[in-house]
């Protein structure tokens, strides 16, 4: 593969918009096909592709091919990792789209298990894999892209740009379902109209490329190219000689995705299943929490900027540590503006941490290794917390009847990030400090 040979110079205003756009937009559409499969796993995969007379057992079958594709995604970081640090950021970001979003429209066409029996539910797990291996490799990019072309005294609110993307991808998912459901009747859309948000994917993934396509290549990957600083082996570098940064790390990045998972995919099914609430009111619930935590993340990262990133992040896991309890008294009582309440508090605490996650993350490893050491970080912390968050959310209210036990589970996770991150010294090595200030300048290609 070609990359083209680039000179060092000082960044536009420009350039720095269009990556922040191309970085959230992206991460929009990727994050909105990850989880059009939650909610379809939530509400209508369990009778279409795990038939069984108990509820509860097809719903565990079916939540467990969601936790699929977050086994996928640290082999999707690793491998992207390993070209992100050798060929280059950009390329990653438009493989890992064009994966996702063949998976998902592959996932929108495919016939249930009444057509094709067993095939049905074991193309569904190696289409979801594939979503898996896509978003491995998205974040470590997309994140690093922003950071590297913010400059520095805005790496925080760059890097939120991408994790805002999650929330919003959240947003679009929900409001297609609604749209969907509304739209058609109750059995059309067990029948068939689900898989429209599914097919729906095809042109956003058309827009997504486009924009991504249009941004130059990252500066500080530049930069390691220009003085020959880039490693042929990244992850055993890591392995190597960032084995604690990248340990810690791991432990840090587990509470934040494991708790949006609970809220905003498990939450779906509780309410519905467990509570009784109708699904498009807990639809537009979910709906209002992501918008929050889309606000949220943005006001911690400019918090982070101005006083620090560890402190903000240690506030947003204190929050959801705390929040845990009062959480599922508030979501229990099924009145919708106590659980709006509960949702509102519960994502700006997991926007404390995801404000800042990002950059804190990324300045954690030099540029020759940090798509591969942020990729590792993330989708590791990610499979211990939102691989298994709704299969055990799930399974813990079957054994006990109660939602004490999920509590304590949120409060659990939340408490292992807080002190992974009180172990983790990120003042004593900030790769990002040299490259900020770079940006590419197209000329001859070269290999």
């Amino acid at each position: 593969m070609s990359v083209s040979r680039t000179t060092a110079t000082p960044p536009t205003s420009s350039q720095r918009r269009r990556v922040a756009a191309a970085s959230f937009v992206g991460t929009t559409i990727e994050w909105y096909d990850y989880f059009i499969y939650g909610s379809a796993a939530a509400l209508v995969f369990a009778p279409q592709f795990f038939p069984t007379a108990d509820p509860l057992t097809g719903t565990l079958a079916a939540f467990a091919t969601f936790a699929v594709g977050f086994v996928a995604r640290p082999i999707g970081g690793i491998v992207m990792g390993h070209f992100g640090d050798t060929v280059g950021r950009k390329s990653m970001l438009v493989i890992s789209m064009m994966m996702m979003g063949l998976a998902t429209v592959c996932i929108g066409l495919l016939p249930n298990y009444a057509s094709i029996g067993i095939a049905a539910p074991i193309l569904l797990v190696v289409l979801r894999f594939v979503q898996g291996l896509g978003v491995g490799g998205e974040w470590g990019g997309a994140v690093l892209m922003a950071v590297e072309y913010a400059p520095k005294k805005k790496r925080a609110l760059y890097g939120a740009f991408p994790q805002m993307g999650l929330p919003a991808g959240i947003v679009a998912a929900n409001l297609v379902f609604l749209l969907v459901s509304a739209a058609v009747a109750p059995e059309a859309f067990a029948a068939w109209g689900w898989r429209i948000p599914f097919l729906i994917s095809a042109v956003l993934i058309v827009v997504g490329l486009i924009l991504r396509l249009k941004i130059d290549e990252s500066p500080a990957f530049v930069a390691a190219q220009e003085t020959r600083t880039t490693t042929t082996s990244p992850l055993l570098e890591i392995v190597r000689t960032h084995r604690r940064s990248l340990v810690l790390a791991c432990a840090a990045s587990i509470a934040a995705p494991a708790l949006g998972y609970l809220v905003l995919v498990y939450m779906l099914s509780y309410g519905v299943q467990v509570l009784e609430i109708p699904r498009n009111t807990m639809l537009w619930l979910i709906i209002g929490g992501s918008i929050v935590w889309i606000s949220t993340i943005a006001g911690a990262a400019i918090l982070a900027d101005r006083i620090g990133r560890k402190p903000v992040f240690l506030a947003g896991a204190a929050l959801v540590t705390v929040w845990a309890w009062p959480f599922f008294l508030l979501v229990d009582t099924a009145r919708p503006e106590l659980i709006l309440l509960a949702f509102a508090v519960g994502t700006a605490g997991i926007a404390g941490m995801a404000g800042p996650q990002a950059t804190l993350v990324a300045a954690l490893f030099p540029t020759a290794v940090r798509y591969s050491g942020a990729s590792l970080a993330y989708q590791v912390g990610s499979i211990f917390g939102g691989a298994l968050a709704p299969l055990i959310a799930t399974a813990l209210y079957a054994a006990y009847g109660s939602s004490t036990p999920i509590a304590a589970y949120m409060a659990g996770l939340g408490s292992i990030s807080f002190v992974a991150l009180l172990f983790l010294d990120e003042s004593g090595h900030d790769g990002l400090d040299d490259t900020s200030d770079i940006t590419p300048v197209r000329s001859e290609s070269a290999r």
